[in-house]
């Protein structure tokens, strides 16, 4: 006779990091080049004024762009980290995962409150 299988909440955190993945891999690199290097030189003026970024996060799909990338890549960099650490002796108990994963929680939880804050 075969044994149950046990229910496990594993594939709900593999999601989120393989979307996070995903997002980290196809905006990523778009984000780093226009915030960390054009807008800082001056190569492209205005592009991240005030008035623009407010714009965005007002707008239905801004808002849900910022919200995917940043709650998606916080999960993703949980599950990094929780490996990380692992390979440094940190054995994945049950509370590790909860600070880990429970960080990445509060940081979905916090920009979905601040975008929602920003109004539309």
């Amino acid at each position: 006779m075969m044994a149950p299988l046990k229910r496990s909440n594993s594939p709900i955190f593999w999601l989120l990091f393989g979307g996070g993945g995903m997002v980290a891999a196809l905006f990523g690199p778009a984000l780093v080049l226009v915030t960390g290097l054009l807008v800082p030189l001056g190569l492209v003026s205005g592009l991240l004024s005030y008035e623009r970024a407010l714009a965005i996060a007002q707008n239905v799909i801004g808002k849900g762009f910022l919200f995917v990338v940043i709650a998606l890549m916080a999960w993703h960099a949980a599950h990094r980290l929780l490996c990380s650490v692992h390979d440094f002796g940190i054995h994945k108990t049950p509370l590790v995962k909860s600070i880990f994963y429970g960080f990445a929680a509060v940081v979905t939880v916090v920009a979905a409150v601040n975008l929602l804050a920003i109004g539309f």
